[in-house]
């Protein structure tokens, strides 16, 4: 039985590769061209390109270099990263788990001296960057490099919104065509935990996440790595209470929140999630909200949703509505799991 999934948007179905071993036909865009120009023309040694593979090779030695700039700002600035619309990604493996979903994602290709450019990888048009260890380390923000031999920058995803940068109300119909499903994300500061849940969104097949104010940035190094691709494949809206309830408004959805029974700060009454409960929300577009590790759910949410928990043994209560499984509960794969 279906409680909380949808299958994702037809654009996203369309996008997704389930072969890792797919032939990556990867290209740059001119902005980052330039700005690997300007740090190859900077490096010393003087860049060196080879035909080697196809690709465009150069070298980077020097941690002054425009590039490595560049690219430690990505990792440290999320405003930076959404002007520039790029994303630091710093590792192989999570670099070939996000090539899975968006073949055209890499602008370029960063890898420490001597390594070999992964077979995988060997059809990808763009830049590779040789880089000296110390700029490794630099770049990745590590100590070592003993882990670390390609770090990648990548274009922001085209399903993401920033309602509270250039962007506007009007774009959210091109993500959200009818949603039947969204979680709502209420100040989630902990990168790992928000990577997590888009992670899980996007495998139980919801339409989107919208990211109310106080989230950490989805792009974070620790967010993209716990989403392991979630975050190309899912649209990501982040924006205020005001644009959700737009949104809300719009496609007629209900506000649930997931709150303990036993909490003192709720202002109303708050159901147990039940087989009754979940069949009578079966045809309801619903927006779920999940409140932050510390803190709960903000005054706003507490006031504009349905509050919801999962009883436990022991008069507890918890809501971990994307984990099903992991609690006593009796129907949790019915309620929980697509069917």
């Amino acid at each position: 039985m279906l409680l909380l999934a949808q299958a994702p948007p037809p654009s996203l179905a369309a996008n997704y590769s389930p072969s890792p071993e797919r032939a990556l036909r990867l290209r740059s865009k001119s902005s980052s061209r330039a700005v690997i120009g300007t740090a190859s023309a900077a490096s010393k040694p003087a860049a060196a390109a080879s035909s080697r593979a196809g690709h465009q090779r150069k070298q980077v030695a020097s941690v002054a270099n425009p590039l490595v700039k560049h690219c430690v700002k990505l990792r440290l600035s999320a405003a930076y990263r959404r002007s520039c619309r790029r994303l630091l990604l710093v590792g192989l493996a999570p670099i070939l788990e996000m090539c899975r979903f968006e073949l055209d994602a890499i602008d370029f290709l960063l890898l420490l001296d001597g390594v070999e450019v992964p077979e995988v990888l060997r059809e990808f048009s763009g830049d590779v960057v040789f880089v000296s260890a110390a700029v490794m380390k630099k770049v990745s923000g590590m100590q070592s490099v003993d882990s670390t031999e390609a770090i990648a920058v990548l274009h922001m995803p085209r399903y993401f919104c920033d309602l509270g940068s250039h962007e506007d109300g009007d774009s959210l119909h091109g993500l959200f065509n009818h949603p039947k499903r969204i979680l709502v994300l209420d100040g989630i500061q902990d990168p790992g935990n928000l990577g997590t849940l888009i992670r899980s969104a996007c495998a139980f097949k919801w339409d989107g996440v919208f990211l109310l104010p106080a989230c950490c940035d989805p792009f974070n190094e620790k967010a993209l790595r716990a989403a392991r691709g979630a975050s190309l494949q899912l649209p990501i809206v982040s924006g205020t209470w005001h644009d959700l309830h737009a949104l809300m408004t719009k496609y007629d959805m209900k506000m649930m929140a997931g709150h303990p029974e036993s909490s003192s700060d709720a202002s109303k009454g708050i159901h147990s999630l039940s087989k009754e409960l979940a069949d009578s929300l079966l045809n309801e577009s619903l927006c779920l909200v999940l409140g932050s590790e510390g803190n709960g759910l903000s005054s706003e949410t507490l006031q504009a949703c349905e509050l919801v928990n999962i009883p436990m043994e022991g008069g507890a209560s918890f809501f971990p509505p994307l984990f099903p499984g992991k609690f006593e509960y009796s129907h949790p794969r019915e309620v929980m799991a697509p069917g």
